[in-house]
């Protein structure tokens, strides 16, 4: 029996001692790790906060070239017919957002889901525009008939777009 207290008296506290580093350690380590994922997580922002700047540039770029005015402007032709100036309107409208797909990596939902929609909104009005015209109109009758219905609507369908876009970078600085 004494030799089993002589046992207890030297382990009990080899053990306590030895919990009492393994919590030690633990902790240690958790922090250890904390700072390195820490520090991982700053390296990484510093790498990718330029890159998800220039896609929200990017974005803005694709949102106002495809805005009716600008659209319009640079796709119209003198002397096509209605159909013809759609169908390019819509073609250049997909073409734009396609070239622009691989953003959508580094733009949070919210945005990639406005741009998206905006890009919708933009053909919406081309073909709103176009069924209200006679099979035989010209381009420029078209042309007067978006920005008729652009002058309707409260707020241009890439406006809307463009202010989620710059809150976000706001957020981001």
């Amino acid at each position: 029996m004494e030799t089993l207290l002589e046992i207890l008296k030297y382990t009990v506290p080899a053990f306590i001692v030895f919990v009492a580093c393994f919590f030690i350690l633990k902790k240690f380590m958790d922090n250890e790790y904390r700072k390195q994922l820490l520090e991982l997580r700053k390296a990484n922002q510093n790498y990718t906060t330029p890159l998800r700047l220039q896609a929200y540039e990017r974005m803005i770029l694709f949102l106002e070239r495809v805005s009716l005015n600008n659209l319009v402007s640079r796709v119209s032709k003198s002397n096509i017919s209605a159909k013809q100036l759609q169908s390019d309107l819509i073609i250049t409208v997909r073409t734009e957002f396609e070239h622009n797909l691989s953003q959508q990596i580094y733009v949070s939902s919210n945005a990639w889901e406005a741009v998206k929609l905006s890009k919708e909104e933009v053909i919406k009005v081309i073909n709103i525009a176009a069924t209200q015209l006679k099979d035989e109109a010209k381009g420029v009758e078209l042309s007067q008939k978006i920005f008729e219905i652009l002058l309707k609507l409260e707020v241009s369908p890439t406006q809307s777009a463009i202010n989620q876009i710059k809150k976000e970078v706001r957020q981001l600085f």
